[in-house]
């Protein structure tokens, strides 16, 4: 049993390194769309995936860690108040997608919808929340507009994207069976045959 939890946490611990470096070169690609390259949002991709595949405590350390580590290497975003923010909201992310994903009955399309819908919310609103306090300590104030522009309209594409292409990728590891979907009575009986 102890063989198994340590395979476990091994692969979920290569799995969060993955999300991370795509995470640190996604934006590169994204970043070559001059219009709205910044507005896709690429470094929450990865922290929803892997929240929703190695766990909320896996996500929530990924989400923390991708942005100030971006910016430690390229100075993007930049650390304050950018990635401090970023840090926080991604975070947020991968702990409550993966909570959330982890404690539903069923884990199918539907259960990521949902999970995914509550974190967005959930994110922006810490999101905001660090930005009130970043931005009061340096002497500035961060107003409602400012709010709705960074967390609605600016990043309405990358909302978009975001919700077309974690549940295909999910979709697409279930087929394979990488990653399986399973309903609430097909884990009992699975924990029950162990």
């Amino acid at each position: 049993m102890k063989e198994k939890s340590y395979s476990h946490a091994v692969k979920n611990l290569t799995l969060s390194a993955m999300f991370i470096a795509i995470g640190i070169v996604l934006p590169f690609f994204t970043g070559q769309i001059q219009q709205i390259g910044s507005m896709l949002l690429p470094m929450h991709i990865p922290v929803f995936l892997c929240g929703l595949i190695c766990g909320w405590q896996y996500g929530a350390a990924v989400g923390l860690v991708l942005p100030a580590l971006r910016s430690f290497l390229f100075g993007m975003p930049p650390l304050y108040p950018n990635a401090v923010a970023m840090s926080a909201e991604l975070l947020t992310y991968g702990l409550v997608a993966g909570l959330l994903y982890s404690r539903s009955r069923w884990q199918c399309v539907i259960a990521l919808y949902r999970s995914l819908i509550a974190a967005m919310i959930a994110g922006r609103v810490v999101w905001g929340i660090t930005e009130v306090i970043l931005l009061g300590i340096g002497g500035n104030v961060f107003t409602w507009e400012a709010f709705v522009a960074g967390a609605l309209l600016n990043s309405i594409h990358g909302i978009i994207l975001q919700l077309v292409l974690i549940p295909a990728v999910m979709v697409a590891l279930n087929r394979t069976g990488l990653v399986r979907f399973y309903r609430e009575n097909r884990k009992a009986q699975t924990s029950d045959a162990n």
